[in-house]
């Protein structure tokens, strides 16, 4: 079982000049304490499910890269890049740049976007959704031929690439991981099973039925299930204890996820309480590995 944490919020004491220092921390940390990833939100505007716009929020691959130059063993990635924010060839090449510099610890993690408030203010276009899950299929065709090192021409639903050159490439092998953030049952669950290496899925309410469509689609596919790691990204309230992670581990872990993603909320401290945890589900085995 791997434990990861996501930083969603960067309301920290001291203002702006406070965010870097309080960040630093929490990213150390978290690798001393042998998490296996770091998360951060690529939004531009803080979201409403964790406070009002106007809060402090981060470009996300520039605090990747900040926390990159801080730790040694983690890993780094976005949960999740909405795909109409960067063109696909400066997200492969913005991706590749972060795994080269942090020794092959990136992730790619994408979806179809959904923040149009964010859109809008910053005059970001935001086609309506058949034309955004185009362009997520895109972007990861994209990827894939990229980090294959193949330079011919590109001719998608809406990119074309004239030379996807990627010099330098990815260190990670065969490339950074591919996360596909949702649930849709139709298309970005299939997504995964046709382009990704690992999904993302929130709801434990729904979790059964999910992971049940990811594997028909890899069935259908040609996937061996078992080669997608399946993450969650969990919440909890309060100041979470050691067996208060526990327990929601391995009830995930029950449930079939390989790597559980903790939420981080504003003024919760979590690194050390989840290297702690992370030590006692060493031995969870999720059952649909």
């Amino acid at each position: 079982m791997r434990i990861g944490l996501q930083v969603p919020s960067f309301t920290f004491p001291g203002g702006a000049e406070g965010i870097a220092p309080a960040f630093g921390r929490i990213a150390r940390e978290a690798d001393q304490a042998g998490l296996h990833s770091l998360w951060v939100m690529d939004h531009f505007f803080q979201i409403g499910q964790v406070g009002p716009p106007e809060e402090p929020m981060l470009e996300g691959y520039s605090a990747l890269a900040y926390a990159a130059a801080l730790t040694e063993r983690i890993t780094l990635g976005t949960m999740v890049t909405g795909v109409t924010y960067r063109h696909p060839g400066i997200l492969v090449k913005t991706v590749t740049t972060l795994d080269v510099l942090s020794g092959g610890r990136a992730w790619l993690g994408v979806g179809a976007a959904w923040n149009d408030e964010e859109s809008r203010g910053l005059g970001i276009p935001f086609p309506p959704t058949a034309e955004r899950f185009e362009q997520l299929e895109d972007t990861l065709r994209i990827a894939q031929q990229m980090w294959r090192g193949d330079e011919s021409p590109f001719e998608g639903e809406r990119f074309r690439l004239e030379r996807p050159l990627n010099s330098p490439q990815a260190v990670r092998r065969p490339h950074p991981p591919i996360l596909v953030g949702g649930g849709g049952e139709k298309k970005t669950l299939r997504f995964v099973a046709k382009y990704a290496d690992a999904c993302n899925l929130s709801d434990p309410e729904t979790l059964p039925r999910k992971l049940e469509v990811l594997r028909e689609h890899c069935e259908r596919e040609g996937r061996d299930y078992a080669d997608i790691e399946k993450t969650s990204l969990a919440v909890l309230p309060g100041t979470p204890s050691v067996d208060a992670v526990v327990d929601t581990v391995g009830r995930l872990a029950e449930a079939g996820i390989d790597h559980v993603i903790v939420s981080q909320s504003t003024g919760q401290d979590l690194a050390g309480v989840l290297g702690e945890a992370l030590t006692q589900t060493a031995e969870i085995v999720p059952t649909g590995r």
